[in-house]
C-alpha cells in the first residue's frame, strides 16, 4: 500500500521531528558531544522509520515536497512567474529566508579585513572544487563512466548543492549527459547527509586533539561534559518572541528581502546566470548591511537576525532530510557511490592535513574547519548548523560565524561557477 502525503504534512511533521532529535541526543550524549545537529538527527530519523516501514511491506509513504499554494510560494517568486501558479518545494521559502540572514548578518567591514582566514575558507574551498572535479572525472574514466559523471559527483554536486546542480542541468544534457538531473539530485542528497554527519565529529576531533596536545586550560572543562547543551526549537523561538515588537520588525525585513531577491534572481537568470535561487536574496541582503554600515545605522539587531537565521534553518533540515528517500539513496549506481565517497574523503583530508594548520588550530579555526567541511559536501545550511552545535558547547566563535555563511553561501559560487563551466567545456 503506498500513502502519499501532502507537503502540509510534511510541514507540519518538521516541530515534531525537531523534538525527537533534542529527545534522542538527549539520551544519545555521545552524537551531541560529536556536534551532530538536532535536525539532522530527527529528519534521518524520520527518513529511516520511512524506509523501515517501506522494506518491511508495512507501508510505503511518500512525500509531497512540492506546493503550487500561492500563500506559500509568493514570496520567492516574482510576479510574472507567480501568476502562473508554478510548484516550488515547499522548503525552498526556509532556505532563502536563511540566506538572507546570512547576508544581513554579514559586516562588510569583517569581510574585507577578513584576511588570512578568509583566504583559507575561499581558496580552500575553490582548490577543493577543483580537486573534486579532477578526482571525479579520473575515476569516472577509470571506470569506463561518462566523464561527465565525474563532475557531477563533484564540484557541482558537494561544493555546489542542489540549486547548482539544478542550474548546470540544461548545459549538462546540452554536452550530452542526459541523466544530469536524476544524478544531480540523488549526489546532492548524499553529500546533504554526509556533510551532516561528518562536519561536526571532524572538527570536534580536531579540537579534543588540540585540547590534549597543547594542555590548554579550558580541557578539563571541555571533557567533564555530561550533558552538552542541546539547540531547542522552542526556546528558539521563544527567545525570538522575547524581542518582541524589534521581532516583527527584522521579520518584515527579511520578508522583503526576499520577495526583492525572487526579482534579482529572475533578473539574473534572464540574462543567462546560472546561480541558486537563493543568490538574489542573499545578495539583497548583503546590499542591505552594507549600506547599513556604511551609513552609521545601528538598527539592525544582530541577535534578531541570528534568532530568525536559527529557526529557519532547523525547519528547513528538519523538512529536507526528513523527506529524503533513503531507498533510492542505497540504490546508488557503483561509480557514482565511489566517485562521491572519494570525494568526500579529498575534503576531509583537506580540512584536516591543510585548512586546520592553516587556520591556527583554536577554537575559531576548529568551527571554521566544520564549516568548510560542511559546505564543501553538503551545504552553508548544514555547515552553519554543525557550527551552531560546537558554539553551543564550547563557546562563541563569531569571527567563523561571520565569514563562513558568506563565503559558502555567495562567495565560492562566484569561483565555483567558471571552474564547473571549464570542466564541462573541457570535457563535451
Amino acid at each position: 500500500m503506498t500513502l502519499t502525503l501532502s507537503a502540509s504534512w510534511l510541514l507540519l511533521a518538521a516541530v515534531p521531528i525537531l523534538w525527537i532529535g533534542e529527545a534522542v541526543l538527549r539520551r544519545a550524549t555521545v552524537l551531541a558531544r560529536f556536534n551532530i545537529p538536532v535536525p539532522v538527527v530527527g529528519g534521518l530519523l524520520c527518513a529511516a522509520v520511512v524506509l523501515l516501514l517501506d522494506v518491511t511491506g508495512l507501508v510505503s509513504i511518500a512525500w509531497q515536497t512540492k506546493v503550487t499554494a500561492g500563500w506559500w510560494t509568493w514570496l520567492v517568486t516574482p510576479d510574472p512567474q507567480w501568476a502562473a501558479r508554478p510548484a516550488k518545494n515547499l522548503n525552498l521559502p526556509l532556505l532563502v529566508g536563511f540566506f538572507t540572514c546570512v547576508g544581513l548578518r554579514a559586516p562588510v567591514g569583517l569581510l574585507r579585513t577578513g584576511g588570512w582566514a578568509l583566504v583559507v575558507l575561499l581558496g580552500g574551498a575553490t582548490l577543493l572544487a577543483v580537486l573534486q572535479n579532477a578526482v571525479g572525472v579520473a575515476i569516472a574514466q577509470a571506470l569506463h563512466a561518462p566523464p561527465l559523471l565525474g563532475v557531477v559527483c563533484g564540484a557541482l554536486t558537494l561544493v555546489g548543492g542542489h540549486g547548482t546542480a539544478l542550474g548546470f542541468v540544461p548545459r549538462l544534457e546540452e554536452a550530452g549527459f542526459s541523466a544530469a538531473a536524476a544524478t544531480g539530485a540523488a549526489a546532492a542528497t548524499f553529500g546533504l547527509v554526509a556533510g551532516g554527519l561528518l562536519a561536526g565529529p571532524v572538527a570536534e576531533w580536531l579540537l579534543r586533539r588540540r585540547d590534549r596536545d597543547l594542555a590548554v586550560a579550558d580541557a578539563p572543562r571541555v571533557e567533564t561534559i555530561t550533558t552538552p547543551p542541546l539547540a531547542r526549537f522552542t526556546g528558539d523561538v521563544r527567545a525570538l518572541c522575547g524581542h518582541g515588537i524589534s521581532a516583527v520588525g527584522h521579520l518584515l525585513l527579511v520578508g522583503a528581502c526576499i520577495k526583492a531577491g525572487a526579482w534579482v534572481s529572475f533578473g539574473l537568470e534572464r540574462i543567462g546566470a546560472s546561480l541558486p535561487a537563493y543568490m538574489g536574496a542573499l545578495l539583497v541582503g548583503f546590499s542591505l548591511r552594507a549600506l547599513h554600515d556604511a551609513t552609521g545605522r545601528t538598527w539592525l539587531d544582530e541577535t534578531v537576525i541570528a534568532r530568525v537565521a536559527t529557526v529557519l534553518l532547523a525547519l528547513f533540515l528538519a523538512i529536507t532530510l526528513a523527506a529524503i528517500n533513503l531507498h533510492e539513496l542505497a540504490a546508488v549506481a557503483g561509480p557514482m557511490l565511489v566517485i562521491l565517497c572519494a570525494n568526500i574523503a579529498v575534503t576531509l583530508a583537506f580540512a584536516v592535513l591543510v585548512a586546520w594548520p592553516l587556520l591556527g588550530r583554536t577554537h575559531e579555526a576548529g568551527t571554521m574547519v566544520a564549516g568548510l567541511i560542511g559546505f564543501c559536501v553538503g551545504s552553508t545550511a548544514t555547515a552553519v548548523a554543525a557550527m551552531d552545535a560546537i558554539v553551543r558547547r564550547r563557546g562563541p566563535a563569531p569571527r567563523a560565524f561571520a565569514l563562513v555563511p558568506p563565503t559558502g553561501g555567495f562567495l565560492i559560487d562566484l569561483t565555483n561557477a567558471p571552474i564547473i563551466t571549464a570542466f564541462i567545456n573541457l570535457l563535451r
